[in-house]
């Protein structure tokens, strides 16, 4: 979220040349609610724990985490580092009520998956978040948005915010997620970028 989506934004990461495909995010007043969201995340070392109502539950999104799994394994080489980020991206995107699908896509344009992707303007991490947020809280370690969690509790809750601003509209939010609001190929590109996610459970 650091130039308009489309330009050269010169990302730096450790061992990657792509750049980041970031936008502007526009720093704004928050409620109370996302304050606190933001708040929490920071202060979370470990990777959260899903919890399921049942074992069909439970079985269902152990069979989603070995799908992603294979399909991230290029860009995410490492076998608990993989674990890791699915386990705390299916918990912060249903904690935030958003389709897990769109998240992963997002991600893809966003960073191509890189931990430690920046922008040009700043923006960091898998979700590129912009420094102001972590000011918003009262932290103000743009270092604290590359550990996992706080990236990705960050990211949802900023495009929860989105979405609740423009009323559900989705090509409204991702617009405002990328400083690139009514313009068409930031929206276009991450609702592409979600069919790669896309997952069918064909268990009976």
């Amino acid at each position: 979220m650091g130039a308009a989506f489309g330009t050269a934004t010169g990302a730096v990461s450790l061992g990657f040349c792509r750049p980041a495909l970031a936008g502007a995010q526009i720093e704004e007043p928050l409620i109370d609610s996302v304050r606190s969201a933001l708040s929490a995340a920071i202060h979370n070392s470990a990777p959260p724990v899903p919890e399921f109502q049942d074992t069909q539950s439970r079985m269902a999104y152990l069979r989603w985490r070995v799908t992603m799994g294979e399909k991230l394994q290029k860009r995410i080489p490492t076998l608990i580092a993989r674990t890791d980020f699915l386990q705390t991206l299916w918990y912060e995107t249903k904690r935030a009520g958003l389709d897990i699908s769109l998240v992963l896509g997002l991600i893809q344009v966003e960073s191509n998956f890189r931990r430690w992707a920046i922008s040009s303007a700043g923006a960091r991490g898998y979700m590129q978040v912009m420094p102001f947020w972590t000011k918003a809280i009262g932290d103000g370690n743009p270092a604290s948005l590359f550990h996992m969690q706080t990236n990705l509790r960050f990211g949802c809750v900023i495009l929860r915010h989105y979405l609740d601003r423009e009323r559900g509209d989705l090509f409204m939010a991702l617009g405002r997620y990328n400083g690139s609001r009514g313009r068409s190929p930031y929206p276009d590109a991450v609702f592409a970028n979600q069919r790669n996610w896309a997952f069918v459970d064909r268990q009976d």
